[in-house]
């Protein structure tokens, strides 16, 4: 899959841009500052509904200097699968639920999910490696997501779950009168999405973990082995058991015993409400939610040692490269599975390539070079390998050019056939563009 062309109105520091992609790599350059990480995020929450950057919808809307405010933000794209176009609109309302339309047909957010698929390098994603643990499970539930949408429900779900019994939690602590049976409800709910939701990650950990590990192999030459395992709190209550911890040492038999174990949602269901009931007095004197998925993590080890407090800058660096590597390969390899022919994901680099040494950019360049489309961003265009040199887009100013120029005019590829020079016309002419898909 690739994206052809890219609407943005009031998103981030975009008043109103057009962009035309080609398939193949393509560059955004321009300085820092300027508006590149801006475009690939857009890219991004199309796939995922979320930012890698934001933490709230809100931030996403442009904030012009002066008033008027606009409201809300509109982020359009098409995307090809094979000859097969398809187009996605979403509209981020600040304070309210967001909109969206697939191929013009109004439909909700999450029915747009999974249409586009996309993997993020960044150099936040040193967070994976450093990072407290909520970095690493939204890794696996980003991928979770893409791989299976529905579960975006049980997520959202979930989370509304532990928020209300927290809630409940916190006024138990005054007065217990009404806990008992309320709390049994909130109990059996939490413990209902959170095994569906642990399941689901280590199902996605399960098929990645080859893939990781072929990438590091890759990345670092055959340096160390990497080894992902999944940490659970049920796990750690149950057995007593923190791998993380345990002197160090990366026991993959005894991982792979406990992973098995979360597979089984019904009996993960009971093991999750029986802790709950057992440790029900300390969440009330705490007022917080002591076990489930919110409280498990994903253990990243180098040969036998974790890579949190024991590896280098180096080998971190390589670790969060093999994380999206591995997520690269394995939504292609489902892709494949699904589809019967490769479709890959959009591989989107943002700013790595001034972060990685000659021989990691070499290795990396090698491994993507046969990627569908892959979007990088630079500062410096000489630090980009000349094999990924493909289509260049100059970005200053949140404007973007085909000349490396300041100019704020914005200038497309020469076969779209989208008019940007009327900035009311743009919905329109790029709904007009698509009418075949109707058909």
């Amino acid at each position: 899959m690739y994206i052809c062309d890219l609407a943005l109105d009031n998103f981030r520091s975009y008043e109103h841009e057009v962009l035309s992609f080609d398939p193949g790599p393509v560059m955004l350059i321009g300085s820092n500052g300027q508006g590149k990480t801006n475009i690939v995020e857009a890219i991004a929450y199309l796939a995922t509904l979320s930012s890698h950057r934001a933490g709230t919808d809100a931030a996403l809307v442009h904030r012009p200097s002066q008033p008027p405010y606009p409201s809300g933000a509109v982020v359009r794209a098409r995307v090809m699968h094979g000859e097969r176009p398809q187009l996605i609109e979403l509209e981020i309302i600040s304070g309210k639920a967001n909109r969206a339309r697939l191929n013009k047909y109004a439909c909700s957010p999450r029915e747009v999910l999974g249409i586009i698929q996309t993997v993020v390098f960044a150099p936040e994603d040193l967070g994976l490696i450093r990072d407290e643990p909520a970095i690493r499970r939204k890794f696996l539930d980003d991928l979770a997501i893409t791989m299976t949408p529905r579960l975006a429900g049980v997520k959202a779900d979930y989370d509304k779950v532990i928020t209300q019994r927290a809630s409940l939690l916190r006024k138990a602590k005054f007065s217990r009168d009404f806990l008992d049976d309320t709390l049994e409800v909130w109990n059996e709910q939490l413990a209902s999405y959170a095994a569906q939701l642990i399941a689901a990650r280590v199902r996605v950990l399960q098929r990645i973990r080859p893939f990781v590990a072929e990438a590091y192999h890759q990345v670092s030459h055959g340096q160390s082995q990497m080894w992902l395992t999944y940490r659970s709190s049920i796990d750690r209550f149950d057995r007593s058991i923190d791998l993380a911890q345990s002197k160090g040492i990366n026991d993959q038999e005894l991982c792979q015993e406990l992973e098995h174990s979360l597979l089984d949602i019904p009996a993960l269901t009971q093991r999750l409400v029986s802790a709950m009931n057992v440790l029900r007095d300390k969440e009330c004197e705490r007022g917080v939610n002591l076990i489930g998925a919110h409280r498990d993590d994903l253990s990243i080890f180098l040969n036998h040692l974790p890579v949190k407090g024991f590896a280098s800058h180096g080998e971190q660096w390589s670790s969060a490269l093999a994380l999206r590597l591995g997520s690269f390969h394995l939504l292609r390899d489902d892709n494949q599975q699904r589809h019967n022919g490769v479709n890959d994901p959009i591989l989107i680099l943002d700013d790595v390539f001034a972060e990685l040494d000659e021989k990691r950019r070499q290795r990396l360049t090698k491994i993507i070079s046969s990627v569908e489309q892959t979007i990088i961003t630079c500062a410096v265009e000489d630090d980009v390998p000349e094999q990924l040199r493909g289509q260049r887009l100059y970005v200053a100013n949140s404007a973007v050019s085909t000349e490396p120029s300041l100019s704020s005019s914005v200038v497309i590829s020469n076969d779209s056939n989208i008019d940007i020079d009327n900035e009311s016309s743009i919905t329109d002419q790029f709904l007009e563009d698509n009418d075949d898909l109707e058909r």
